[in-house]
């Protein structure tokens, strides 16, 4: 029995071969993980210029195929004329149009065809030249002051070009896309712009908030009963 016990008690002793073979494998592998580290910068430190190549083509291609336009002003600038304002803008109308240009949308569009969508927003500004008030159009009788004003007129109206842009396009495949045609959808959208205005009132909306302006300036200034009146053109 005691014989048994001890038997079972002896465990086997690796040799010396074993652990010189297990020595050799740990340092075999831990030579391939180091030359294969190494050599993964390495390659990557060697394709780091041929990258810096191609992605340097990639952006000349990419200038190439899409161009950025130049712009270079002629460093002459003339001045054709200076003129002395006094101008009392009351009202501003802010307007969007969509315009449809085309040209040749029979039965051969799809061919010969161009047609654009235009999305135009713009503003228009309206008031009075009071460079056009006289002297004589202020008179007192008593304590009421008789004013005749000049009849409100357009100031402005125009594209905003940062917000108006061309929707869609669709050019018939045997045609050029005509250059002319989105600059006459903006030619035409001004006119619309300012017929919306006009068609709301706005000359006779800037008349009235002239007289509103002016009769509180009036008033600071002692006349507390002012009559407007308007100049026959």
């Amino acid at each position: 029995m005691t014989e048994e016990i001890s038997k079972k008690d002896k465990k086997p002793k690796p040799n010396l071969l074993t652990i010189l073979i297990l020595v050799l494998l740990v340092t075999i592998i831990g030579f391939l993980v180091f030359f294969a580290v190494t050599f993964h910068r390495t390659i990557n430190t060697a394709l780091t210029p041929i990258q810096n190549v191609n992605e340097a083509l990639r952006t000349q291609v990419s200038q190439l195929l899409n161009p950025t336009p130049t712009v270079i002003p002629d460093p002459v600038t003339i001045i054709r004329e200076v003129q002395s304002l006094a101008r009392l803008e009351t009202i501003q109308y802010t307007v969007e149009k969509v315009i449809t240009a085309k040209i040749n949308q029979g039965v051969f569009g799809p061919l010969f065809g161009d047609r654009l969508l235009f999305v135009a927003h713009g503003y228009v500004i309206a008031g009075l030249d009071l460079t056009k008030l006289e002297t004589e159009d202020l008179h007192l009788e008593k304590d009421v002051l008789y004013v005749t004003l000049p009849g409100a007129e357009v100031f402005v109206a125009t594209l905003n070009n940062d917000e108006s842009h061309v929707y869609d396009r669709e050019t018939g495949i045997l045609r050029k896309s005509d250059q002319d045609l989105e600059t006459t959808a903006r030619q035409v959208a001004e006119e619309e712009i300012l017929n919306a205005a006009l068609e709301d009132d706005i000359l006779q909306q800037a008349q009235q908030n002239a007289e509103v302006y002016l009769e509180r300036l009036f008033n600071s200034l002692g006349y507390m009963n002012v009559i407007f009146e308007t100049q026959s053109d």
